[in-house]
């Protein structure tokens, strides 16, 4: 079994039902390191030198967050700005992303219909979290799969159960 570090960013969890259901799986396998940067970095005072180091020591990331206000979780970008190394793209430096498999889950509480060119909103998901996909293939990560999960907020247990369930069988493949 990969060591995966998950990257879990949401301001709002004790909101989001969808969400913990995941949270707890990862807590209750030993291959899984949970690392939840609100909880972590309250005062968004991230120390990039421990996460640089933290993430040579993982074999894949899951990165798993909420669109908020159509972008990705303020914290997150923070981190993504401050932790990811212009340095790795160098012949010889050490990229702890390079190759490496990534998976994002993504949670909206919008209609699928409604994050497409024709939608309320005229962007897709993809284009939205374009932050994230490009830094990761800047640095040679490979995005295994991108998890979206719609009208989070509306689900059922059975539902969100369901959606956790076909996840962790994308982690499995």
């Amino acid at each position: 079994m990969k060591k995966t570090l998950v990257v879990f960013a949401h301001p709002y969890l004790e909101h989001s039902t969808s969400n913990v259901e995941l949270i707890n799986f990862y807590v209750r396998h030993q291959h899984y390191t949970l690392r939840d940067l609100y909880e972590e970095y309250p005062d968004f005072h991230i120390a990039a030198f421990r996460e640089r180091k933290r993430l040579q020591q993982y074999d894949r990331f899951i990165f798993q967050f909420p669109i908020i206000w159509f972008g990705i979780p303020p914290l997150l970008k923070l981190w993504i700005d401050e932790v990811f190394d212009r340095n790795w793209v160098k012949e010889g430096e050490n990229n702890p992303l390079k190759d490496k498999e990534v998976y994002i889950v993504v949670t909206t509480g919008g209609k699928e219909r409604s994050f497409t060119k024709e939608g309320t909103y005229k962007y897709t998901i993809d284009e939205i979290i374009s932050t994230l996909i490009v830094s990761l293939n800047v640095f040679g990560a490979n995005i295994k799969d991108i998890t979206i999960v719609y009208e989070a907020n509306k689900l059922s247990k059975k539902e969100i159960i369901l959606h956790k369930k076909k996840f962790v069988e994308i982690l499995n493949q």
